[in-house]
Order: C-alpha cells, then sequence, then structure tokens
C-alpha cells in the first residue's frame, strides 16, 4: 500500500489565483444586500484561500457581537499580515495602499480601529489610526479626518495641533472645520478663531445648520461626498458634533458669528 503524501503548497503563482477566486466572492458578497448571503460567500472565500482578510472583514460586520465583530477583525487583520508577508513591513512602508496586495490588509486595519473605538478602546484604536497613517502617508482612506474626529472628541488637542500641523495643506472641509474648533479651543473668540471658522465657512458653508440643530442628522451615512456640498457636510457634522457639544461656547460662537439663532441643542 502507497504512503500518503501531504498535498503540495500551491506556490506564488497559485496563491495568487486562489486569492483572485476568492475575492471575485467577496466582490459578489459586497453587491448583495442579504447579510446571510454575504456571509456564505465570505465563508466560501475563506474555504478556498484562508488568508482573505476581506472575507473576515464582511464577517465582522455581520457579527452578532461587537466582542465576535473585534475577534474577526483581529483575523482579519493576521490574515493580511500573513497574505503580504513580512517583507512588506520592511520593504513596503510608506507605500501602502499603493500596493494593491496591500488594500485588503488596510482595510482590516480600517475595520479592528473602528470596532475598539465603539467598544471604548481609544488608545488602541488611536495605535491602529497612527500606523495607518505611517504606513500610507498618502492616506488613500481618510484617515487623518477620523484621527483628527477622535482626538477632537477625546480633548486630546496638543495631539490634534500635531495632526493638523502635519496636514496644513489639506483644503478638505473635514480638516478646515476641524481647525475651526481646535482654534476656539485653543483661543476663545479672537481673530485666529474667526479667521479660522471664515475659512470653514467657505470651504463648506452646509455644515452650521446640522451642527446647530436647524438640520437633522441621518443614521445613514451617504456612500459618496462632494467638495463642498450638503454630503459633505453632513458627514463632518455626524462625526464631529459631539466634539462641538462637549466645547464650552463652541456651538454658542458659531451661532453668533454667523448671526443664527441660538442652537437648539442649548434650549
Amino acid at each position: 500500500m502507497a504512503a500518503k503524501t501531504k498535498p503540495e503548497k500551491p506556490g506564488p503563482r497559485g496563491r495568487r489565483d486562489l486569492l483572485d477566486h476568492a475575492e471575485e466572492l467577496i466582490d459578489q458578497a459586497r453587491e448583495t444586500p442579504s447579510l446571510k448571503r454575504r456571509a456564505a460567500l465570505a465563508k466560501k472565500a475563506l474555504a478556498i484561500f484562508p488568508d482573505c482578510a476581506d472575507a473576515y472583514v464582511l464577517l465582522a460586520e455581520a457579527a452578532a457581537s461587537p466582542a465576535e465583530g473585534l475577534d474577526l477583525c483581529r483575523k482579519a487583520v493576521d490574515a493580511g499580515e500573513r497574505a503580504i508577508g513580512k517583507q512588506a513591513f520592511d520593504q513596503d512602508v510608506g507605500h501602502f495602499w499603493g500596493i494593491l496586495e496591500t488594500r485588503p490588509y488596510m482595510r482590516a486595519r480600517a475595520c479592528l480601529a473602528q470596532l475598539l473605538w465603539d467598544c471604548y478602546q481609544p488608545d488602541e484604536a488611536l495605535a491602529h489610526w497612527r500606523d495607518m497613517l505611517r504606513l500610507n502617508p498618502n492616506d488613500n482612506q481618510g484617515i487623518r479626518y477620523v484621527l483628527a474626529s477622535r482626538l477632537l472628541e477625546l480633548g486630546r488637542d496638543h495631539e490634534l495641533g500635531v495632526l493638523l500641523k502635519e496636514h496644513e495643506d489639506d483644503v478638505r472641509a473635514y480638516m478646515i472645520w476641524t481647525r475651526a474648533l481646535f482654534a476656539f479651543r485653543t483661543y476663545g473668540d479672537n481673530s485666529i478663531s474667526r479667521r479660522a471658522l471664515a475659512d470653514a465657512l467657505e470651504s463648506n458653508p452646509h455644515v452650521p445648520p446640522y451642527l446647530l440643530g436647524q438640520k437633522p442628522l441621518l443614521c445613514e451615512l451617504p456612500d459618496y461626498t462632494g467638495l463642498g456640498d450638503e454630503s459633505e457636510a453632513m458627514s463632518w457634522a455626524v462625526a464631529n458634533i459631539k466634539a462641538w457639544q462637549i466645547t464650552n461656547g463652541a456651538l454658542a460662537w458659531l451661532a453668533e458669528r454667523i448671526n443664527a439663532e441660538t442652537p437648539t441643542i442649548l434650549h
């Protein structure tokens, strides 16, 4: 009787083919509204390629509890690390996301960081977001905006000031409106904070009604935002309104500067 032999591990090309097949299933899963069907496709992808980080992310998004989601996101990050190999963290730092193979890993890190934040583990979440910016300074995922919002909410103004300095050339309303609140926290109502607010209003004039309670903040955010439009204003306000609410005098200052009615939140 012939001895049994272990099946050979797939070579680089074989692994690439398996990963491509798994990612095709992930693309199908993202397009289906059924969570059950999405999870089934994710599990099928993992059966084909066990290091498919995107599959774990999809399962985490459909998890029954935050604890289960965290566990799946950690598995996603581990799978992503195995898929790209240790050399990437020595040779490709600064170019992540620009290299297609690193994107599932970066998506997994983003998922894990957000879940950590949602589970009241802010320090670990912040560490992930900061490291993602180290791996990909070009920040195609907009992590700097998430990090800025979280630092605002936590009142870590010194760290926020450093981040704003690092991205002082960023002209998106996400960062310019953050600078306005940071300026008010730092200087109160003076020429510097007024100039910062004027810049913010110029970048997106649609933000104040959302902050002042004149327009409702929707639970479901738009998939895409445009520069200076309503969708951008609402997305930023949803992420940052808590920071305005907990900053003493900020909403009243905003209302006074734009000659608006007293914020409904203050009544």
